[in-house]
């Protein structure tokens, strides 16, 4: 096989795949390049994605002006691109933070949900204990809860959905693992694992942590890929209804350690309803592709799985789990805390990575973001106040 295109994007997760959906219905001739998700995670000896799951929180609170904005727009799009698609993936349950009375996190919540208009309503302990008799907190927080434009996203849906939009709008979409990427005087040459190669004017890397990967780009982004482990805890049928109205919820602690993120009762594959929580006590490095490959293959860290499930007694102490398992995940830190959007040494290649544990929400906005840089050349006068430029070690 072989195939010429405007914009070949390399990734068909969260960001790959919105960036393909927004150059596509540009009109631009763009190829989707990237694997489906493995039957067998355990064997599979290929790239992986971290949106292989149902859940991820959404919401436009948060502490940073940018992140939020990036949020607001990608949320405003969810009723379209589920239109198009034919494809549910959003639910509007709204979304909790929780934190110290008093701090900076819930005052810069409050002014970022403030500066784009955003309804969220503050609550007291006692406020927080009437509105959600479930949950349990501590005598000294409070919280802000977005009602609306909030909620949980089910990540793989998502994906499907971009993807279905982009095919609509005439992206070709290649299953197929990419394992080379060369610059050419003219045009740019990808192969995948298959040995079929594909050209294109430009190539935008969107591939996660995968982007330390040394057969695709001339410089590595300074990024730390840290591997995070995920605990789900299946809801017993007694308890279902009494929790199916619990929305998302963020709890910010003092420490990272006591921080954690819980997604309310939602139905997976297995036929099964679970919530789950994140939030590792330390953090794991993953310094390599190959260590990334092989922590996903490797089930998480049973000690993390602990410290969640401490958590989940903590802050739902009348939920006794049906069952428990946990399964491994990774998150892309990068030097800005933001997503790196840029050219890597020429302006044929870019890169899209790097979603700081935040991202699966902010995704679409994320893509177009990518997309402008392709089209425009630049992604300034967005809006935002803080560079995407990326960083290369």
């Amino acid at each position: 096989m072989s195939g010429t295109f405007d914009t070949i994007v390399i990734g068909k997760g969260m960001m790959g795949a919105a960036a393909a959906r927004h150059l596509a219905v540009s009109g631009a001739n763009v190829a989707l390049i990237g694997p489906d998700e493995p039957r067998d995670w355990v064997s599979h000896q290929g790239v992986f994605s971290s949106h292989y799951d149902n859940g991820r929180i959404t919401r436009t609170i948060d502490s940073d002006g940018d992140w939020a904005r990036m949020a607001r727009r990608s949320i405003e799009r969810y009723h379209g691109i589920e239109s198009r698609s034919g494809v549910s993936f959003y639910t509007e349950v709204g979304c909790l933070i929780a934190a110290a009375d008093g701090g900076a996190y819930l005052r810069n919540v409050d002014a970022a949900a403030k500066g784009l208009g955003v309804p969220a309503a503050p609550m007291d302990a006692p406020g927080l204990q009437s509105r959600f008799p479930y949950f349990s907190f501590r005598d000294h927080e409070s919280g802000i809860f977005e009602a609306s434009d909030a909620g949980h996203v089910n990540p793989r849906a998502l994906v499907a959905a971009e993807t279905v939009c982009a095919a609509m709008a005439g992206a070709s979409v290649i299953s197929r693992e990419v394992t080379g990427l060369a610059e050419g005087a003219d045009a740019v040459t990808v192969t995948t694992a298959d040995g079929a190669t594909y050209q294109a004017q430009k190539v935008l890397v969107a591939t996660g942590g995968f982007a330390l990967s040394d057969a695709l780009l001339r410089r590595k982004p300074t990024m730390q890929v840290m591997a995070r482990t995920v605990l789900f805890a299946e809801v017993a049928e007694a308890d279902r209804e009494r929790l199916s109205a619990m929305p998302s919820l963020i709890r910010n602690g003092p420490t990272e350690a006591e921080s954690f993120y819980l997604l309310p009762p939602i139905l997976y594959p297995d036929g099964k309803t679970y919530i789950k929580i994140g939030g590792d006590p330390d953090d794991l490095q993953l310094h390599d592709e190959a260590q990334i490959r092989s922590w996903f293959r490797g089930g998480g860290r049973e000690e993390a799985a602990a410290h969640l499930a401490r958590h989940l007694a903590d802050v739902l102490p009348d939920v006794t789990p049906a069952s428990t398992h946990f399964s491994p995940c990774v998150v892309s830190l990068t030097e800005t805390g933001y997503p790196y959007i840029g050219y890597v040494s020429s302006d044929r290649v870019a890169i899209l990575t790097g979603g700081n544990g935040m991202a699966a929400k902010s995704c679409d906005e994320i893509g177009r973001l990518g997309a402008s840089l392709i089209l425009d050349g630049t992604v300034d006068g967005e809006g935002y106040s803080q560079s995407f430029a990326p960083v290369f070690a």
